[in-house]
């Protein structure tokens, strides 16, 4: 258990460490690009507009879904759109779901 949690720290910074070595430090020129996108087919939708609130962000075509949405269908779709732009290896999500007091 306790090695499990020792890696769960230590794989994510190997993956930005990757990153670093084969883009550089300013990223990868085509993170910005995916990035853009992934927020464009975000905005469009309008069930994911405000009070949802999901920040992306994009390393070596790693695409890094965070904040909240209202339901899990949302964050499914949110998902859905970041894997449907071109260049997108793989998406992590850790949008929450916001608390209503049930």
């Amino acid at each position: 258990m306790a090695f499990a949690i020792l890696l769960s720290g230590v794989l994510p910074g190997c993956a930005v460490y990757s990153a670093y070595e084969k883009c550089g430090a300013r990223g990868c020129p085509q993170d910005a690009q995916i990035s853009a996108a992934v927020r464009a087919l975000l905005d469009q939708d309008g069930a994911l507009r405000a009070p949802n609130l999901i920040y992306v962000q994009t390393l070596d075509g790693v695409v890094y879904l965070s904040g909240e949405v209202a339901t899990d269908l949302q964050r499914e779709t949110a998902a859905s759109a970041a894997l449907a732009v071109p260049g997108v290896r793989r998406v992590v999500d850790t949008i929450g779901l916001e608390y209503s007091g049930r």
